[in-house]
């Protein structure tokens, strides 16, 4: 093991790494300028584990009806070897219906990594040649590297040779009304993309073939407005791909990171309780209310960041002038002086907010 390896080992403990997912790769993305999520993920420590240790369980996820209703749904839109799906993907990528697809169920029984290398030789087949008909993947197995991790991803389907290009396709359960979608479960659903798309163009790039035969528009289904009939839309991921992208160039110099986080910090979930609180607060959060919906560790942040400008959201932070105080703030706006010449201009302008607030007081 390297220098890195170990360390990050002894973060964790005697725990095995907790490997990621398209999920959990999507939410790192949610707030990178988060030390203590990058040396926690970096170090796959069980985050979920960690929360209830310190008594801030994470209180998220998805139910046990909602992933039932998940999967029915997704098996009926693949049903009759995906014949719908086929007619759905090709009319909104704008091209002509193709009489039939090949379908193929990458789904078997077999460990991530045999299937991994199944469907990479089945998928690089597909580019060639090109006047065969359409291909369907059905669930083919992914990988991508994580902070020197090697991470199995599982898309719901890649079609190739429809409009000479492979894409990928996600299927999700909540509704698009009146062609709209939940704003937030959208923007889930377009990261999560992003990285099959990000891993299946390393994929062909391993295997000497251009990448930007991925196409960056994925093509997402789901059922239209209170009915379970299938609709699709195209979602461009290239900003989540560059998110995404930059995310992991970050955990990938975890040595960096590393060097500003204390010898002998541990989030182990097995040390006691006490002590694993306070060596969490020794490495910096960057708590923000959206870490609610995404990170285990959320409710110890929210905790910790009571009196700070952060817990008031991102936009308030950032209107603030990056003053993490509260009564900093406060003080700033009643006329303290600025010790910080960089917290002059702030201070100026938290001044004048106070003062126009005054006057639309009084003439109220």
């Amino acid at each position: 093991m390297t220098d890195t390896e170990q360390r990050l080992a002894a973060i964790r403990g005697d725990a095995p790494p907790k490997r990621h997912n398209a999920r959990t790769i999507a939410a790192l993305t949610g707030n990178p300028g988060c030390n203590r999520r990058a040396v926690l993920d970096g170090a796959g420590v069980d985050k979920p584990a960690l929360a209830e240790r310190v008594g801030f369980p994470a209180r998220f996820g998805q139910s046990r009806f909602a992933i039932t209703r998940g999967n029915m749904f997704e098996a009926q839109v693949k049903a009759d070897g995906g014949a719908e799906l086929l007619r759905l993907v090709a009319e909104r990528l704008g091209v002509p219906v193709p009489a039939a697809a090949r379908w193929t169920d990458l789904d078997a029984g077999d460990d991530p990594a045999t299937r991994a290398r199944r469907s990479a030789t089945l998928l690089t087949e597909a580019l060639s040649p090109a006047d065969e008909p359409a291909a369907l993947f059905d669930h083919p197995m992914l990988g991508l590297s994580v902070a020197g991790q090697r991470v199995h991803l599982e898309p719901d389907l890649v079609a190739a040779r429809l409009g000479g290009r492979f894409h990928v396709v996600e299927i999700k359960s909540f509704p698009v009304i009146d062609g709209q979608a939940d704003p937030a479960k959208l923007a889930g659903a377009a990261v999560q993309s992003a990285v099959y798309v990000l891993a299946l163009r390393e994929l062909l790039t391993a295997r000497g073939h251009d990448p930007q035969l991925v196409s960056h528009e994925v093509v997402l289904v789901c059922p239209r407005d209170f009915s379970n009939a299938p609709v699709a839309h195209l979602l461009d991921v290239r900003r989540q791909l560059l998110v995404v992208r930059r995310q992991l160039d970050r955990m990938d110099r975890l040595d960096t990171l590393l060097a500003g986080v204390p010898a002998d910090f541990t989030a182990d979930p097995a040390a006691d309780p006490a002590a694993l609180a306070s060596s969490l607060a020794r490495v910096p959060a960057r708590y923000a209310p959206d870490c609610l919906a995404s990170c285990e560790l959320a409710y110890l942040c929210r905790h910790e960041a009571q009196g700070q400008t952060g817990a008031l959201g991102r936009p308030v932070r950032e209107a603030l002038g990056g003053i993490a105080d509260v009564a900093e703030v406060l003080a700033l706006a009643g006329g303290e002086t600025a010790t910080d010449p960089e917290r002059a201009e702030a201070a100026a302008l938290l001044r004048t907010a106070a003062r126009l607030r005054a006057d639309a007081l009084a003439s109220a």
